[in-house]
C-alpha cells in the first residue's frame, strides 16, 4: 500500500471513529439521502456529523470513488498536466513549472497529480498547486501559525489547506511564497 493509500485509509478510519459509524453505513446514508452533488453530500456530512471540510470531502470521494487521483489513474504525469493546463488555463503552466523548480531545491517529495491540481507530499501533503478558475491559480499551503499577510488567505479549520495564496504570474513565485512553502515542506516530514 502506498503512503498516499495509507494516509487515506487512516483518514477514513478516523472518520468512522468520529461518527461512530462504519463506512458502509455512511455510504448508505449518502446514497439514501436523495442528494446527488458532491458539495451537497459533503455539506450534509459536515452538518449531520460535525466533520471538517477535508474529512467530509474525502468521505464523499471514498464513497463514490470520485477523487482526483482516480480521475488521473492510468495516465502519465505529463498527460494529466496537459489536461490541467489546457485551453484557458494553459497560461498557468509557467507558474506551475517555476513552483516545481523552486520546491525541488528543498529535497525529496512525491508529486501526485489529481484531476484539476497537483498535490505535493512528503509523509503528508504540504502544498497543492493548480488553476482554481480560468483566471486564478492557487497555491494551497498546509502549515500552522504563519504571521498575518495580505497575500496569505487563512482557510477555515478543516479545509484541505491551512492557507491559500492566489498567483496570477510566475513573477509572483517570489522569496516570500517560496519561504512559506518551504516551512510547510519541513513540517510535513
Amino acid at each position: 500500500m502506498s503512503a498516499l493509500d495509507q494516509a487515506v485509509q487512516t483518514q477514513l478510519n478516523n472518520i468512522q471513529k468520529k461518527t461512530g459509524k462504519p463506512l458502509e453505513e455512511l455510504a448508505a446514508i449518502a446514497k439514501n439521502s436523495g442528494l446527488t452533488k458532491h458539495g451537497e453530500l459533503r455539506d450534509m456530512f459536515k452538518e449531520k456529523f460535525g466533520l471538517g471540510h477535508g474529512d467530509a470531502n474525502s468521505l464523499v470521494h471514498a464513497i463514490f470513488a470520485s477523487d482526483g487521483t482516480r480521475a488521473a489513474e492510468g495516465k502519465s504525469r505529463d498527460a494529466v498536466l496537459d489536461e490541467i493546463y489546457s485551453g484557458a488555463k494553459a497560461g498557468f503552466r509557467p507558474i506551475h513549472e517555476k513552483l516545481i523548480k523552486e520546491i525541488s531545491k528543498f529535497g525529496e517529495f512525491e508529486i501526485v497529480p489529481k484531476k484539476g491540481y497537483v498535490s505535493l507530499r512528503r509523509k503528508k501533503q504540504f502544498v497543492m498547486i493548480g488553476p482554481k478558475t480560468n483566471t486564478r491559480f492557487e497555491v494551497g499551503i498546509n502549515a500552522k501559525d504563519f504571521k498575518k499577510n495580505a497575500r496569505l488567505l487563512e482557510q477555515p479549520k478543516g479545509s484541505m489547506c491551512s492557507y491559500i495564496v492566489n498567483v496570477t504570474d510566475a513573477k509572483e513565485v517570489d522569496a516570500e511564497l517560496v519561504a512559506w512553502i518551504k516551512s510547510a515542506f519541513e513540517g510535513a516530514e
